[in-house]
Order: structure tokens, then C-alpha cells, then sequence
């Protein structure tokens, strides 16, 4: 069993960039720091993955990611080699547990692989195990609670092995899901009074699946994984035009389609996609003490689909709107703003990743 301190709780690390491996693309982001806790965006990418390469999270073709993460390093002009890459939330068990405190890390170590054999199912031997202590106990004063994340060695080392392949270094590996709500909460912080006491709800809509997380405080109270995406569009779009995959998504997000198309495609992709999100929020208040949400984020890929955030708000009637991650950040004098703020929402996860760099 590999547990390795540092790689996903780590605490303060060497000069990174983020690397978000998704379904349809790979994301690069680098971040400075520019003082005052200030974050610069020094520089951001992405580039297309081949459909197929990866399928719900699993990297089907090490070669052809691989290859497609040394382009865009390249393309990107970062000469940073050192990388933190996310896991897929849903390919990572995470469980608060009760230890006593005072222990050393040797024998927190030994405490967590006891723990950890009672909510991992499958063979210890077949882990990649980490953790992290949160802090003292509720009402426990002698007792700390500690975070224990662990997830099939496999699926650690096919991400290691396509950073490896492409030149680059894993320093940090963490969790898809943890990287968004490190680059959300920024974003919250500037809110008025910090968006204290406000339920925030984040929904990120990639290709395959939208991943829901509602945020009180700072803390997670729901989270969920609802299987919807924008590859529905895509693929209404190939039946209806007779496209390939590639030219659809290409032509999805330009708008350069025959006139019908809004009417036609659009407009029930849109319908669908409120009615969807719409049932993740009733969801929410009929499995959780909540009867409220105050704002609605829309963030990943298909979040910047025309008309998407007006039909979420319509059926919701809940206050949306598209998030960027790089909102009050400083930019660097290579980043093209107009370019930056149509493309940010899909940088959460990168973004999060890249933030590692500071703690």
C-alpha cells in the first residue's frame, strides 16, 4: 500500500502547474503569487483529447493522453515540469475518522491502514491510501478528526504514467471535486460579509456527468454526481447534420450551425438540461435539514452553452450564473482577457490544482 504524506495533502509545495484530465480535454493552468495574497494567472491552455481515450475517469489510452499532455505543455510556454493532477471523485472513497491525538505520524499511519480496512472494499495491498488531520474533535477534546482518502493504486499510476510519459513530474495528486471547492471558495471570499451564511451550489457540467457540491461556510453539506453533460448536445448534433464527434463539438461551441439549429437542437438540449439540474437541486432538499439555495454556479465545459445559465434560472428560480475561476486574480500581459473570461468556467478543476502551488 502506498501511503504517500505529501502527495495529496500536502502541505506547501515547489513552483507546480495544474493539469486537469477530463473526459473530453486536458487544461494547464499556472498561477503566481503577486503579494497580499494575491494570485497572478500567468498562463492557461487546453487541448482535445481523442473520443475514447478517457471514459468515466479511467485513462482508456495511456499513449494517446500522454501525448496529447507533452503537446500541451509545449503549447502552453510554461517551463514548469512539476504537475499536480486530480482523481475522479467518484474513484476516490474519503472518510472522516476519529483518531486519538498526540500520535506521531508513524503511528497515525498505522491507526489510518486500520481504519482503512474497514470502508476501502477491496485489498489493502490494491490501495493508494493518504490522509490529513483536520483538527481537534467536536466535543472530544482528546481525539482529533483526520481525513482519510483512498482509491485503486491502478488508477494513480495510469495518471502518474501519462505526466511521466510526457516529461513532466507528479508532485501532487488530488481530488477532482477538492481542487474545484479550493477555487470556488476563492471566489465566494468575494462576496459580500465572504458569502457567510450563504448556501452556494456549484455545478459542474462536463462532457460525461455534471458533479453537484452545495457549500455552506466554506464546508461541503451535499455533493453528487449527476449523469448528464454536454456530449448529449454534441451528439444531437452529429445525428441531426451528419457531422464526425470532432466537428460537432468544434461547431457547438462556435455557433456555426444551419439555421434550424437553435429551434430544433438547442432549445430541447437547453429544456433537458434545466429539468436536470433542476431534479439535482430537489434532490438536495429532500436529502438534506436545507429548504434553500441562494446562488447557483455553473462551471466545467458546457457551462458557456448559449442560453444555459437563462434556462437553469427559469425552471430553478434560483439566482445563476456562469463562474470563472480567474475572477479578481491579476493577469499576466500574455493573457488575453476577452479569450480568459469565455473560457475560465471550464478551468475550475485546473485552477484548484494549480492553486496547490500555495498550500
Amino acid at each position: 500500500m502506498d501511503l504517500d504524506l505529501g502527495s495529496l495533502f500536502g502541505k506547501k509545495n515547489p513552483a507546480l502547474v495544474g493539469i486537469d484530465i477530463s473526459a473530453s480535454s486536458v487544461r494547464l493552468v499556472e498561477l503566481s503569487s503577486s503579494g497580499n495574497d494575491q494570485l497572478r494567472l500567468e498562463r492557461y491552455a487546453s487541448e482535445p483529447l481523442p473520443r475514447g481515450a478517457v471514459v468515466d475517469g479511467n485513462i482508456e489510452n495511456i499513449e494517446q493522453v500522454s501525448e496529447v499532455v507533452r503537446r500541451l505543455w509545449k503549447k502552453s510556454g510554461t517551463s514548469i515540469k512539476n504537475v499536480a493532477l486530480g482523481m475522479p471523485s467518484a474513484s476516490v472513497i474519503t472518510k472522516v475518522i476519529i483518531l486519538p491525538g498526540g500520535l506521531n505520524d508513524d503511528e497515525l499511519e498505522i491507526q489510518v491502514e486500520s481504519e482503512a480496512s474497514q470502508y476501502v472494499p477491496f485489498a489493502l495491498d490494491e490501495v493508494s491510501l493518504d490522509f490529513a488531520v483536520i483538527g481537534p474533535a467536536p466535543n472530544l477534546p482528546d481525539d482529533v478528526e483526520v481525513l482519510l482518502a483512498a482509491t485503486r493504486r491502478e488508477k494513480v499510476e495510469d495518471r502518474v504514467a501519462v505526466a511521466e510519459a510526457a516529461g513532466l513530474k507528479p508532485i501532487i495528486m488530488d481530488i477532482e471535486s477538492y481542487a474545484a471547492r479550493g477555487a470556488i471558495n476563492r471566489i465566494i471570499a468575494q462576496l459580500p460579509q465572504g458569502g457567510h451564511g450563504k448556501i452556494i451550489a456549484l455545478f459542474q457540467i462536463g462532457a460525461q456527468s455534471t458533479h453537484v457540491s452545495v457549500l455552506l461556510n466554506e464546508q461541503l453539506i451535499y455533493e453528487r454526481e449527476q449523469p448528464f453533460g454536454g456530449q448529449q448536445l454534441t451528439q444531437d448534433i452529429v445525428r441531426a447534420y451528419g457531422l464526425s464527434y470532432e466537428d460537432a463539438d468544434i461547431k457547438k461551441r462556435s455557433g456555426d450551425l444551419p439555421p434550424g439549429y437553435q429551434q430544433e437542437i438547442l432549445d430541447p438540449f437547453l429544456e433537458s438540461a434545466s429539468i436536470e439540474l433542476t431534479r439535482a437541486i430537489q434532490f438536495f432538499f429532500t436529502s438534506t435539514p436545507y429548504t434553500r439555495v441562494d446562488q447557483l454556479y455553473l462551471a466545467g465545459g458546457s457551462a458557456i452553452i448559449p442560453g444555459m445559465v437563462e434556462a437553469v434560472a427559469g425552471r430553478s428560480r434560483i439566482s445563476t450564473s456562469v463562474v470563472s475561476p480567474f475572477e479578481g486574480m491579476q493577469l499576466a500581459s500574455k493573457v488575453r482577457e476577452k479569450q480568459m473570461r469565455s473560457e475560465g468556467p471550464s478551468y475550475l478543476v485546473a485552477c484548484g490544482l494549480a492553486m496547490r502551488r500555495f498550500g
